[in-house]
């Protein structure tokens, strides 16, 4: 019989000896801190790796790359700037910003909508080859840092967590 004193958790209905750190809920354990730090690692350098190969090859920012696929994606060609900072997940003012200088170089034009308040973004035909040029680098980065290492189960299991937290996070949640 032991003759330490415990602290029991009613929460997780673990004892465990007084000298022990009391883990508030709020708290990661070590193995939970692991998993975050490995997980936002391995994505931060995936995704660095990804941008990097692409802005060498292309001098494309990964700003310039989103703006032009979403345009191309969700719009045909064209956005409201509305519709443009919410798929990106910017405020207006960064995309304004990050828009002026697409312009500078030829990568997009703004225009006044007639009809409606707001401003339509259009890709021109220099943004639409500059995209060209990107996309098969980017897939050829996607694959060789990420796909490539992935088992059909892990592909599942990855979107499957994906689609979950992005349940999760979403803002009207």
């Amino acid at each position: 019989m032991s003759t330490h004193k415990t602290n029991c958790n009613i929460l997780w209905l673990t004892c465990q000896p007084w000298y022990y750190i009391r883990m508030d809920i709020n708290e990661l354990n070590e193995d939970e801190m692991r998993i975050w730090n490995t997980w936002k690692g391995s994505f931060k350098r995936v995704f660095g790796r990804v941008v990097k190969e692409m802005s060498e090859y292309t001098g494309l920012s990964e700003g310039d790359f989103g703006v032009l696929d979403r345009l191309v994606q969700f719009g045909d060609g064209k956005l409201r700037q509305q519709e443009l900072a919410d798929s990106m997940d910017w405020d207006k003012s960064r995309l304004s910003h990050h828009l002026t200088r697409m312009e500078k170089r030829g990568l997009v034009l703004r225009k006044p909508l007639d009809t409606e308040r707001g401003v339509q973004v259009i890709i021109t035909s220099v943004g639409k080859s500059a995209l060209d040029e990107a996309l098969p680098i980017v897939s050829k980065a996607i694959r060789k840092y990420f796909l490539d290492l992935l088992t059909d189960q892990d592909i599942k299991s990855i979107t499957e967590l994906a689609e979950r937290t992005k349940k999760s996070t979403a803002i009207d949640n």
